[in-house]
């Protein structure tokens, strides 16, 4: 195939779901510019149906699909954010959908591919991705259905290349982007696209370092299968690399690089209070490597591939919660006080006047260690940084004994 006519057929395939799979926006972002010296544009794909990219690729393989093999039903294999792309895909072509999740897959998710498809079922199986996608062909086998891959597909490919024409049409002047990679589809369809467009662009992976199949592959030029740990990019998180997607990839893109969970909960914070966006860690991995300079570039057009918002809410209260401690905005300490009325409020004036804002405090007079007439009192507090814990606390110590708590 021509260049020329691949482009024309990511064309027609955009124009063909046009009215199902929404043209998301590529936003400026001024915070995330600053922070690294760059300008930053985000491909916000977690504004997508089903709060991700996957519908692309999931709509256009099961559009192609011909009238027996609709009829006999589908079924994948996912760790989430697909699967709610097959169930939809499938919903809207009145099909029956079958979806293999890992067992530890999040909650939002599975239940969420349970709502698209009132037709579908939902079958948890094994610990990884890898484990429930052969779990999902075993059933394949034993019941006729058309499986639907994540990534290794080119149909799939091309309908994530959509994403590389809008990216296009919406910025010309574009120096680097950045993409998230698991098996590697999303990276394969924009990188392809794009690249036969403007070969100049250059293309940046990112994997998390607890799931680096890609990189290694990359790096060892061949295929690599790699033991996965635990990972809140839970998106990306693949074992072994397609072949088809590898073989673009290393046409393609220029380099991988590997962010921390670290670096990605960070991110996934900031996102949320600066630019006041919902991002799973799968969909903040690439900003994150860019606001962490893996790769040192200044003053470039950067686009960043935000590409799902699938956020369980129990995850994101930790994210929250550790990010306030790491930052400095809450601290937790006990004390300990006379049994008797008014020896709390002398703490408690002391906070007030330095302006900190008490969330709990919890009273311990039963404690065996502790003297007849005495209780323990543990306090934590909401803070503006360090510097203002540190002047609460000193404040106090001059009053009390003061100890530092963890959370």
């Amino acid at each position: 195939m021509s260049n020329q006519d691949y482009i024309n057929e990511i064309k027609r395939i955009r124009e063909s779901f046009s009215d199902l799979v929404h043209y998301t926006p590529l936003e400026l972002n001024h915070t995330f510019s600053v922070i690294s010296n760059n300008n930053i544009y985000l491909k916000l794909e977690n504004f997508q149906r089903t709060g991700s990219f996957k519908i692309r690729g999931a709509y256009n393989k099961v559009s192609r699909l011909t009238d027996p093999e609709k009829n006999a039903g589908v079924i994948t294999a996912s760790a989430g954010n697909h699967g709610q792309a097959v169930a939809l895909a499938a919903k809207l072509f009145n099909i029956k959908s079958t979806i293999v999740v890992p067992e530890g897959a999040p909650i939002v998710k599975i239940e969420a591919i349970k709502n698209y498809n009132p037709k579908g079922q939902v079958i948890e199986y094994g610990r990884t991705y890898d484990e429930a996608y052969q779990k999902a062909l075993e059933i394949r086998e034993k019941d006729n259905f058309v499986f639907i891959p994540a990534f290794n597909d080119r149909d799939v490919i091309k309908g994530q290349a959509t994403i590389g024409l809008e990216i296009l049409e919406q910025l010309s002047d574009i120096d680097y982007i950045f993409c998230p990679i698991g098996g590697g589809g999303l990276i394969s369809g924009i990188s392809s696209y794009c690249k036969q467009k403007n070969k100049s662009i250059k293309i940046i992976g990112v994997q998390s370092k607890n799931a680096p199949s890609m990189k290694e592959s990359f790096m060892k030029n061949k295929i690599s299968t790699m033991e996965l740990k635990e990972t809140i990019c839970d998106g990306i998180a693949v074992k072994q690399p397609g072949d088809i997607t590898y073989k673009m990839i290393k046409k393609n893109v220029e380099d991988i690089v590997l962010v921390s969970d670290e670096e990605v909960a960070n991110t996934i914070l900031l996102l949320l209070e600066r630019a006041k966006l919902f991002v799973e860690g799968a969909g903040a991995a690439a900003l994150a490597a860019v606001i962490h300079k893996k790769i040192e570039l200044q003053n470039k057009n950067i686009v960043v591939i935000i590409s799902g918002g699938n956020l369980t809410p129990n995850l994101l209260n930790r994210i929250i919660t550790k990010g306030l401690i790491k930052g400095g905005r809450l601290v937790k300490f006990k004390t300990k006080l006379p049994d008797i009325p008014g020896a709390l409020l002398n703490v408690l004036k002391i906070i007030a006047e330095e302006k900190g804002n008490i969330i709990s405090i919890t009273h311990d007079r039963e404690r065996l260690e502790l003297e007849y007439k005495m209780t323990e009192v543990i306090i934590e507090l909401e803070t503006r940084d360090f510097e203002h814990i540190n002047l609460i606390l000193t404040k106090l110590k001059d009053h009390f004994e003061i100890e530092i708590l963890k959370f």
